[in-house]
């Protein structure tokens, strides 16, 4: 399993309050992390859904829209996991403005599932998803404790599973079913998709 330290406490990726200057190859302005709220479900159900789904999705490298119709979320389900115990959803926000978000749940004592992780797909490619990864693991660690997180992958999307590799992420060798017949999660435009397990092991701060 590989392993990867997690940042310093003095990194700019605290979720509480801390924001700090990104590369300008990002943006000139600054990136920082809260906590969704419910006054956020609009905007994450948006974002989700254009970096995810349809024509706009295409602007990204994340889209699935070769694989699947449909929605990817609807604000029943946002609403449902920001309020949630063991729940929570990690907003990335580029000079003020919500560019990104990301989902973690509590499973256990010593593992969290990170999920949903989304940027607008006309900002991918700038390092703004590898900065909402690292603030959510951190989150993870510093908030829940657990020692690793995991995450599942459509089977298929080889250039995803790639990446989350070079993120620290590797295959369990766990196969999840995709759930076919709940159109909350998509309609299948190709056949046999399924989920691929992948999990980090994270390593405390000194």
């Amino acid at each position: 399993m590989g392993k990867a330290e997690l940042p310093s406490p003095g990194c700019a990726f605290i979720v509480r309050a801390m924001s700090s200057p990104i590369p300008q190859a990002a943006s000139s302005g600054h990136l920082s992390f809260r906590r969704a709220a419910t006054a956020d479900v609009d905007a994450v159900v948006a974002l989700v859904n254009s970096a995810y789904r349809g024509e706009s999705s295409r602007a990204g490298w994340t889209t699935e829209a070769d694989l699947l119709d449909g929605q990817r979320t609807d604000a029943e389900e946002i609403s449902r996991l920001i309020v949630e115990d063991g729940s929570v959803i990690l907003l990335c926000l580029l000079g003020g403005e919500i560019t990104g978000s990301v989902h973690l749940e509590r499973v256990n004592a010593a593992t969290a599932y990170m999920g949903m992780l989304v940027i607008r797909p006309v900002l991918q490619g700038r390092g703004l998803g590898r900065r909402l990864m690292e603030a959510a693991e951190h989150f993870a660690r510093a908030e829940w404790g657990v020692a690793r997180v995991q995450m599942q992958v459509i089977a298929l999307r080889q250039e995803l599973i790639a990446y989350y590799r070079r993120r620290g992420y590797r295959p369990t060798g766990e196969l999840r079913p995709f759930p076919v017949s709940d159109p909350r999660f998509g309609l299948p435009r190709v056949g046999g998709l399924q989920f691929e397990v992948l999990e980090k092991t994270l390593l405390a701060s000194p």
